[in-house]
């Protein structure tokens, strides 16, 4: 039986976060942090099937679609040491769903929050633990 959960989260540098290490975290990758020069490896992480970044319908800019440079123009466009640079939606799926049945409502979803915010949208499905819900 699935088990609903949903929860949204604020990426704010006021609790010491930021959204480059956020979203290295989530997709198991190695981002560099060009405000503070931090170096976030988390690629030793396992479970990451897929993350993808998409952006509204009809946005043409392509140079949102790579992970490192939306992330850091993200940081730089805050300036404020309490601003709260992203939002962060951690969902739970039905593990009976399929990994392409995981995939495209996860698409959709994003697809329908970058265009209803006018903003980028990165996300990162992770596996089913093999124990279910």
């Amino acid at each position: 039986m699935a088990i609903y959960h949903c929860s949204m989260k604020v990426i704010a540098r006021g609790s010491g976060r930021s959204a480059v290490a956020a979203i290295a975290y989530r997709t198991a990758t190695k981002m560099l942090n060009e405000r503070d020069g931090l170096l976030h490896d988390f690629t030793h992480k396992q479970g990451v099937e897929h993350a993808e970044i998409v952006l509204p319908e009809g946005v043409k800019a392509d140079w949102a679609l790579d992970r490192s440079a939306l992330w850091n123009a993200v940081e730089r466009a805050e300036k404020r040491k309490d601003a709260r640079v992203a939002r962060e939606f951690e969902i739970a799926l039905p593990h009976e769903l399929s990994a392409e049945q995981r995939y495209q409502l996860t698409k959709v979803f994003a697809q329908d929050l970058a265009n209803r915010y006018g903003a980028a949208v990165d996300f990162a499905i992770h596996r089913p633990s093999e124990d279910g819900d």
